[in-house]
Parts: C-alpha cells; structure tokens; sequence
C-alpha cells in the first residue's frame, strides 16, 4: 500500500502523484466502473481509480473500446466518484469524443468533469491530438496521455502486437512524450512497449509515466480489474499478474445457492421471519 494512507491523506491530487515520482515511490492505479468495486478499491490504498473505456469491453461485452458512449463513461464515471475517499479518479474520454476537433474534446471534458465529479481526463496520441489536450488544459482540466499500443486506434494498426519495436515508432514515441510533458500533462500511460523505451521515457520526462505491459522501469503500473482478479479468464497476455481467481470462486458460490434452493436447504428456519 501507498504510504500514502487514508490515515494521513484526504485526497491524492496531481501534486502527490508528482511527489511520488521524484521519491521514487511506485504509484498504484486500477480500472474500476461502478459504486461498489470502486469503494473497495479505494479503501484497499489505490493511487489511481482509472474509469476506462475498457469498460465497453469487461463490461458491455463490446470486441472493443470504440462503441462506448460519453454517456455511458459519465454514468460508470459517477457510479465511482461516489464510492470514492482517496483515490485520484481518472476518466477516458471516449472515441469520438476528441479527436480531430479542440472544442468537441472541450465539451466532451467539460461533461465528465460537471456531471461526474472525477478529477482528471485520460486521451489517447501525441501530436495528433495536441489541440485538443491544449483546449482541455486551458480550461484547468488535468490530462493524462496515453501512449504506445491506444486501443481506439485498434483498426489502424489491426493488431494488438507489441508498438514501438521500430527505431522509428519508437523515436515518435519518445517525441509525443516530451509534447504531452510540454503542453502540461500530468501524468502518461505507456502501453505494450519494449520495457527499455517505457524505462527511457519515464527517464527523460518529469511527469510520471504509468505502464501496462511496460516492464517495472517506469514510475507506475496499471490493470485491468476483472483481468488481475480473474473475473475474465479468456485474456491472458503476458503482463498480467492474475492475483485471484474470482471465476472459480464465484461460479462455487453460485453453485452451492443453486443446490442448496434446489435442495430446500435455503432458507432454513433461523433465515425466515
């Protein structure tokens, strides 16, 4: 756990996520998309709750991230900033919703922050989508960058394969690291790259840089919550440490209820009024 306990800290803002980075504390962050899970995670010390557009996947059942909605973002949105003490709750801005038109991802912003009170906004690409995570910035916003593999990207590279094993992937990469520090990110996460550039880039920006299939040289790690507890057992890429086995678990839960209502076991006397 942080050090950072809810003992000593009220809120984790943009400022203690800095600090961590220049102390060298590894910073905690975790998927969560409704009230529940998401009162649980925070309670258990997490840095970071990212509301993630992962969600049209884990929990829609979509193929992939693009077909949810900036509605439905702000409601799995609201659903964890109420369950919320401590953590710093990031949202993804959805497809759609930012790219290519500054005032469009304005809007978009502007939405997430009113309606569900999170704190910060998460974008995928570098300098494709500078103006808009410049307007975003002007209006007080905090961003979060998102580099490397950016599943609403996914049809454009048609694969879900390692990014930046070539030089010149690799050097764009490290490129649109340094303009999202300049146009004042917060805060970047790198996904499935080589761990030698995640190291590089964590070490050539100031910002914190919060990896998933990274490696452990960057300031940071992020999961997918049904991924580490092993609600989803169908997606085992190679970074994924399963740290439970909530399939089994709950399927032997759900199996004892159904024998025991079959049974006429449940409820028994002391369970009845």
């Amino acid at each position: 756990m942080s050090v950072h306990s809810s003992a000593n800290v009220k809120r984790i803002t943009t400022h203690i996520l800095q600090e961590m980075k220049d102390r060298g504390e590894k910073i905690s962050m975790l998927t969560a998309y409704d009230y529940s899970m998401a009162k649980i995670v925070d309670a258990a010390g997490i840095d970071i709750i990212l509301v993630g557009d992962s969600a049209s996947n884990v929990m829609a059942g979509h193929e992939t991230t693009l077909p949810i909605t900036l509605d439905q973002m702000i409601y799995h949105a609201s659903s964890v900033v109420r369950a919320v003490s401590r953590s710093f709750v990031v949202v993804d801005i959805p497809f759609g919703s930012y790219q290519g038109n500054s005032s469009e991802a304005l809007r978009s912003t502007i939405r997430i922050m009113k309606e569900s009170g999170a704190h910060a906004v998460k974008v995928e690409g570098g300098s494709e989508i500078k103006e808009s995570v410049a307007r975003i910035l002007s209006a007080g916003v905090p961003v979060m960058g998102h580099l490397g593999l950016t599943p609403q990207s996914i049809y454009k590279f048609g694969t879900y394969t390692v990014r930046a094993k070539e030089e010149s992937e690799a050097l764009k990469l490290l490129e649109d690291a340094k303009l999202l520090e300049e146009l004042g990110c917060f805060a970047i996460v790198v996904e499935k790259i080589p761990a030698d550039l995640a190291k590089q880039v964590a070490e050539t920006v100031a910002i914190p840089v919060i990896g998933i299939g990274a490696g452990g040289g960057v300031d940071g790690q992020v999961l997918v919550m049904h991924d580490m507890l092993g609600i989803t057992q169908e997606f085992k890429p190679r970074f994924l440490r399963q740290y439970a086995d909530l399939e089994g678990i709950m399927m032997e839960a759900f199996g004892q209820y159904i024998k025991d209502v079959k049974n006429k076991d449940f409820p028994n006397e002391k369970e009845s009024y």
